[in-house]
């Protein structure tokens, strides 16, 4: 007996509950099931990354069924080859592309300008690093090209010109005429010269032909300050003197600004900054390593809408301001890694006090050495509702005392990264209690104090006491683990969406946790490396469990072999991302049980795996259509001796 046929719309709503790559492989079913797969729901913001090869132009003659769409086409070059595929693209696509990009690229300027007047729909424009277009510096020089392109751009809306070392003041003026609604400028790691002109070896000059100066992009901040919000000068030498003068450009309502790696910036330039920009949503002042706390004190008194901050690796912020930091009722991200000398103490503080204060969904203290885990046990409580990633790597002073109370108090986390954490054990996975050990009366030493010893090992005379470290944790017998199935603490399992997980360099766990917690069906990204305690019992484990993996690292994880592979290879169909750098057991054989089941994998890491062969690889290699990176660096058994 046939089942009825549903109606399309139906399956529409059904297919908004699958994964893309499996709404994908749904949609050959039959005719039906492509005519719910192409609903307009999921065309929306869908962008095609396709490589510079003749495969390409079949699939963009395709695209051009989509109402709308993004490309990303990498490696391009000035082949015919590449000229070709930019004019499928004007072809078939034309006005329905509403962004493009070329990262990797080396395409000429008649390319180029041949495709862009056929783009009449594009709002977003990636050059990053395309500096063949501007070596020349006759990019649109031409009044007829500039014509064209203007008519097809006017409606753009971002622009990146990011790692242009050509881009001077009369290149970036002709592109920019062209685009007179811009939103988003980015120009990070861009050479401006902000002060000094270091070919004439005096004050910057307008419309210089070598170089882009800060008055000449001052200017355009004027006449585009009605419509441009978010502005990107990372990795640029910009001084605290040029922020102010940016800043105080009239009319300019900046509320995205990205500064990161910006080493000249002064406290005083972020206080000027956030006293003439009030409106700024998102802030990145990461890598800005002369920042103090008082930076953060003036982005809490002039920032009061903000959302989203990152004071990564400015290294002499403290703890100090960040309790009114965090008072910010809009605040939604906060990023403090490597900001050593935060403990999190003032963070607490913050949140403790009445409404209104931050909601953070996400949170990075990753680095942050004075963390402890009675601040992580109170972060829990106060942000368990609304957190949704939480990246504790490199904490290394956190216990199995924190990971129960994440479990306990962060039910709704998607990402949490404990990486280097060398403390967590087994025991914080199950939610248990290590039992303490008890010592016997009758076993106990009296304490005779420091033994005598021939040895010079120790300044000569004395054995030093044991240390803590020295000691080997109990470990999880069959009985631990019945208590466990019996009774659910406050175990990983409890945090049931989790979609990314980082356990790499915990060294202390074993398959005694990985084989009973790491059960996550919307799982995608998982490391597992640097734990030489898990076998293939884990890895045949987490495949069954976690079957939405997209990457999984498994790097210096010896005991890791082929037939780990053959269990979990299997069941990966949509693995992307694979790690087994150093893994010894790792063979030809696991290169062939790839190739036959895990069709998707795009990167592949075997460094220093000595059973692997490079016939082997070149093999996988051809069976693959995806992938687009194999690190094998010394298969095979090299020899690693560098001689001198």
């Amino acid at each position: 007996m046939e089942a009825p046929e549903l109606p399309v719309e139906i399956i529409t709503y059904i297919f908004s509950f699958l994964h893309v790559s499996d709404r994908k492989d749904a949609s050959l079913v039959c005719r039906s099931w492509y005519e719910a797969s192409q609903d307009y729901q999921f065309q929306k913001n869908v962008t095609f990354r396709l490589p510079a090869c003749t495969s390409s132009l079949e699939v963009i003659q395709g695209l051009g069924r989509h109402t709308r769409c993004g490309l990303i086409i990498s490696h391009l070059d000035g082949s015919s080859l590449s000229r070709a595929i930019l004019m499928e693209v004007a072809m078939h696509l034309g006005p329905r592309l509403e962004t493009l990009s070329l990262p990797g690229s080396s395409i000429t300027e008649s390319s180029l300008l041949e495709l862009l007047p056929h783009l009449t729909g594009l709002r977003k424009l990636d050059l990053r690093g395309l500096d063949s277009l501007f070596m020349s510096g006759a990019f649109l020089s031409r009044e007829e090209h500039r014509h064209q392109v203007r008519k097809a751009l006017e409606g753009l809306e971002e622009l990146n010109l990011s790692d242009l070392r050509y881009l001077s003041d009369l290149t970036f003026n002709r592109l920019t005429g062209c685009t007179p609604k811009l939103r988003r400028l980015a120009l990070s790691g861009c050479h401006i010269a902000f002060e000094f002109d270091p070919y004439r070896g005096c004050p910057v000059g307008p419309d210089s032909s070598a170089l882009l100066s800060l008055r000449n992009l001052r200017r355009l901040l004027q006449d585009q300050a009605g419509t441009l919000r978010a502005l990107d000068l990372s990795r640029t030498s910009i001084t605290p003197e040029s922020l102010r003068t940016v800043a105080q450009v009239p009319g300019l309502a900046l509320e995205e600004v990205c500064l990161r790696g910006c080493k000249e910036l002064s406290d005083h330039a972020v206080e000027v900054l956030c006293r003439h920009q009030p409106a700024i949503r998102s802030l990145d002042l990461s890598s800005c390593t002369e920042l103090t706390s008082r930076a953060a004190q003036a982005v809490t008194c002039g920032l009061r809408g903000l959302q989203v901050l990152s004071l990564s690796r400015d290294w002499r912020v403290t703890d100090k301001g960040l309790a009114e930091l965090v008072k910010l009722p809009s605040l939604r991200r906060l990023d403090l890694s490597e900001c050593l000398h935060v403990s999190g103490a003032e963070i607490i503080k913050g949140l403790s006090s009445p409404p209104p204060r931050a909601q953070l969904e996400t949170l990075s203290l990753r680095s942050c050495t004075y963390i402890r885990d009675v601040a992580i046990f109170s972060l829990s409580q106060l942000l368990g509702v609304s957190l949704r990633v939480l990246d504790l790597t490199s904490c290394v002073y956190l216990t199995d005392l924190s990971v129960r109370a994440i479990a306990t108090y962060m039910p709704g986390l998607l990402v949490l990264r404990l990486g280097w954490c060398k403390e967590i054990s087994d025991w914080g996975l199950l939610g248990m209690v290590e039992p303490t050990k008890e010592c016997e009366p009758s076993t106990e030493k009296e304490d005779k104090g420091p033994s005598f010893t021939r040895t010079f090992g120790n300044m000569g005379f004395f054995q030093p006491p044991s240390l803590p470290f020295q000691e080997k944790p109990r470990l999880v017998t069959d009985e631990d683990l019945g208590a466990f199935r019996e009774q659910m603490g406050a175990s990983l399992l409890a945090i049931r969406g989790l979609q990314e997980l980082d356990l790499s360099a915990c060294s202390r766990i074993t398959d005694s946790s990985i084989t009973q917690v790491l059960r996550f069906p919307d799982l995608q990204r998982l490391s597992l490396s640097m734990l030489p305690e898990i076998s293939d019992d884990s890895l045949a484990s987490v495949a069954f469990h976690c079957r939405s993996l997209t990457s999984l690292a498994l790097n210096h994880c010896p005991q890791i072999s082929d037939q780990g592979m053959a269990k979990a290879a299997p069941l990966l169909h949509r693995l992307q991302h694979l790690q087994l750098a150093c893994c010894d057991a790792v063979t030809d054989r696991s290169l062939s049980i790839l190739a036959k089941h895990c069709k998707r994998l795009k990167t592949l890491d075997i460094s220093m795996c000595k059973d692997i062969t490079i016939t082997k690889v070149d093999f996988l290699q051809s069976q693959l259509p995806y992938l687009e990176n194999v690190q094998c660096r010394f298969v095979g058994g090299a020899d690693l001796t560098i001689t001198l």
